[in-house]
């Protein structure tokens, strides 16, 4: 699959979310609002002070789908993917079933136990079905909902591997995000490194169109949004920050300490009574390597955005 094939089936994602305060989401390209200076202001004073306590960096954008406010910090910084591009992964392959292959995502995919070297141990999933192999539809679901390493790297496979997620990104107006390397060998980060990575502007604004906007059909997007709610990991993260009564689906990455403690979370998030969801993204490395990531850290920034875009 090339962009070029891609980009006759897609709309281009509209606006962008880019600055420490953020400027026009896929919202406010429709309605033209944008997030007020003061709490921009504040959202940055309470992030810096969390970034010194955290002795780490933090990357968040929020975008109300509904005002088109929008916040954000360290917007236009890049940070790693981690797990997290197993859902932009879904919905690619999702894209491909509606578009070109018709029947995809009930086909059965297989593979020998060898494939799996060095991913069975965060593979919960495909690693019982090794005999049988799995759809691209179980897949996806064990991708979103347990971060199952090999059925990302499965997925992948459906749409030309990385590069073939790289070029879904452009064909839909993602300028930005890029997969160079499938697991385990894409959560090795290092500072300054620009494999594998995305910006918090890049990486909402992108979740936003693939969850709300015209990309997917709408029975698709129904479908990877029923993932996303399906969720079982991050219930200390993005979840933990926000009113136990909001519905949330969301999807999380972690490099690990040996990778600077790299963490990040990715949600859709409905306040009750509310239609349109706010999206929220997080992400988080430490300064010193070999430190662990902080799950807190990544709860209280979700608060902040909350927050800062009037929601709390």
């Amino acid at each position: 699959m090339t962009a070029s094939a891609l980009l006759g089936g897609l709309a281009c994602a509209a606006g962008a979310v880019a600055g420490e305060e953020g400027s026009t989401s896929v919202a406010a390209a429709r309605t033209g609002s944008t997030s007020s200076s003061g709490s921009g202001s504040e959202l940055r004073r309470t992030l810096r002070e969390l970034e010194e306590s955290y002795a780490g960096r933090i990357g968040a954008v929020g975008i109300d789908l509904g005002t088109g406010r929008t916040v954000g910090y360290r917007a236009d910084e890049r940070f790693p993917f981690n797990s997290m591009f197993k859902v932009f992964a879904c919905a690619a392959v999702l894209h491909e079933a509606r578009t070109g292959r018709p029947g995809l995502m009930d086909e059965v995919v297989r593979w020998k136990p060898s494939d799996m070297t060095g991913l069975t141990g965060n593979s919960p999933e495909t690693t019982e079905y090794t005999d049988t192999g799995m759809t691209p539809a179980q897949l996806c679901r064990a991708g979103v909902t347990k971060s199952d390493g090999f059925a990302g790297n499965m997925l992948l496979e459906q749409i030309g591997g990385p590069r073939g997620l790289t070029d879904f990104f452009r064909a839909v107006g993602d300028r930005v995000s890029r997969l160079d390397r499938p697991e385990p060998r894409l959560t090795e980060w290092q500072p300054g490194e620009k494999r594998d990575t995305t910006t918090p502007a890049a990486a909402a604004r992108t979740f936003a169109e693939l969850t709300t906007g015209s990309i997917l059909h709408t029975r698709d997007r129904a479908r990877l949004v029923g993932w996303l709610k399906a969720s079982l990991t991050g219930a200390d993260r993005i979840k933990a920050g926000i009113p136990p009564d909001w519905t949330v689906g969301n999807k999380t990455g972690t490099g690990g300490a040996s990778n600077h403690g790299t963490a990040n979370d990715l949600a859709i998030v409905w306040p009750p009574g509310s239609n349109a969801p706010i999206v929220l993204a997080v992400f988080t490395n430490r300064t010193l390597d070999d430190t662990p990531h902080d799950d807190k850290v990544i709860a209280a920034t979700a608060t902040a955005l909350a927050e800062a875009l009037g929601r709390l």
